[in-house]
């Protein structure tokens, strides 16, 4: 079954990567920010999601679908999923019409919701270490550390500057990155199933969440 082979340990990490994210701007040394760099850019979103997930009026499963459309219209403004769904189809994503794209961008989104946003539910303020931000010319890097349970995980965010903008595209834990994670296991549903095939496993998969 579609990400059935993923180890929970990965699942786990990657996780904590959102939530290191999502909280990165409270341990961040303002003046290590280079004025409109990356970091910096992602403080004011990132602030507004933190006040969602601790905001007791939304706590409760009664509140899901409220809070989870909150949360996304902020994610959407740092992450970009057009960018990931590109880069986990790979080469047939140009051979694609601009209606399929957007209909896998939608689902591969969908997904990523379910998968990952989801948990973030459950935050309740583990300690992340910013450790710096690498440039070169329209992309970046941004590292964090997030702890979990004693053991410090190096986080980094894969950005690409779009116009004045810094969006995410990737996150790497330890090396291991969430884009080329999805890309292995999409690129033999391709060769078996095709593009139409891999659209309705991930249909599935997101009706299961449901």
């Amino acid at each position: 079954m579609l990400l059935r082979n993923l180890k929970k340990i990965i699942m786990m990490k990657y996780i904590y990567a959102l939530l290191a994210l999502l909280v990165c701007s409270f341990w961040s040394d303002p003046s290590a920010l280079a004025l409109g760099g990356p970091t910096e850019q992602l403080r004011p979103t990132l602030n507004v999601v933190i006040d969602i997930l601790l905001d007791p009026s939304l706590k409760g499963s009664e509140y899901k679908v409220e809070r989870r459309t909150k949360i996304m219209g902020h994610v959407t403004q740092v992450f970009d999923f057009r960018e990931m769904s590109k880069r986990v189809v790979g080469r047939e994503w140009k051979a694609l019409s601009p209606e399929k794209q957007d209909n896998f961008q939608k689902i591969f989104t969908k997904l990523l919701e379910n998968a990952y946003i989801g948990k973030l539910e459950n935050y309740s303020g583990q300690e992340i270490q910013y450790i710096g931000e690498r440039l070169k010319d329209d992309r970046a890097i941004v590292s964090t550390q997030i702890e979990n349970n004693g053991q410090l995980i190096p986080v980094d965010y894969v950005m690409i500057k779009e116009g004045a903008r810094w969006m995410v595209y990737d996150i790497n834990i330890e090396g291991v990155s969430l884009v080329r994670n999805y890309m292995e296991q999409f690129k033999s549903i391709l060769r078996r199933d095709k593009f139409d095939g891999l659209v309705k496993l991930l249909e599935e998969k997101n009706r299961t969440f449901e």
